[in-house]
């Protein structure tokens, strides 16, 4: 008889668990943030000025250019040939080298920007929504969980009801 009184408690209580709401509602969302940090290629430029030189600048010889010029070309014509034709020879191709306008002098004209760049690996920290913490309402009891799903105040949401004794 015993037995017959418990398995009609249980009975009668089965169906109200059974159909007990399983559904909270959402009443407040808050995103959790968490860093992570890239190392991304990062274009540093810096404007240098370059000198602008004048090649059509020349040095013109004078006479003492020449007159040394010709003294060196003598005596070279002289030591190849061992006579005074070739020392005359040696003088007016001496004369003429020394003479020619040759010695270009490089002077500085004016400056042009040149744009000197370099790739460096810059660290950059990047903020993302790791999960949310939402509180919901059940039954007049609040609870709080972590989520990866984005619900909205209001929202039914599914749960399970585990009741422990300690």
């Amino acid at each position: 008889m015993k037995n017959i009184k418990i398995i009609t408690c249980m009975i009668a209580f089965l169906p109200s668990v059974a159909i007990a709401e399983k559904y909270a509602t959402i009443i407040n969302i808050k995103p959790n943030y968490s860093n992570i940090t890239n190392y991304i290629n990062e274009e540093f430029c810096v404007n240098k000025e370059r000198p602008i030189y004048d090649r059509s600048y020349y040095e013109h010889t004078n006479g003492g250019d020449i007159l040394t010029g010709m003294i060196i070309g003598g005596l070279l014509g002289k030591g190849a040939t061992g006579k005074d034709k070739g020392a005359a020879a040696g003088a007016v191709l001496g004369g003429i080298i020394a003479g020619s306008p040759r010695k270009t002098k490089s002077r500085i004209i004016g400056y042009e920007p040149v744009k000197n760049c370099k790739v460096k690996k810059v660290p950059k920290t990047i903020r993302y929504i790791k999960n949310y913490t939402i509180d919901y309402k059940w039954r007049g009891i609040i609870g709080s969980s972590y989520t990866h799903n984005h619900y909205s105040i209001g929202e039914q949401i599914p749960i399970s009801i585990n009741i422990n004794a300690k």
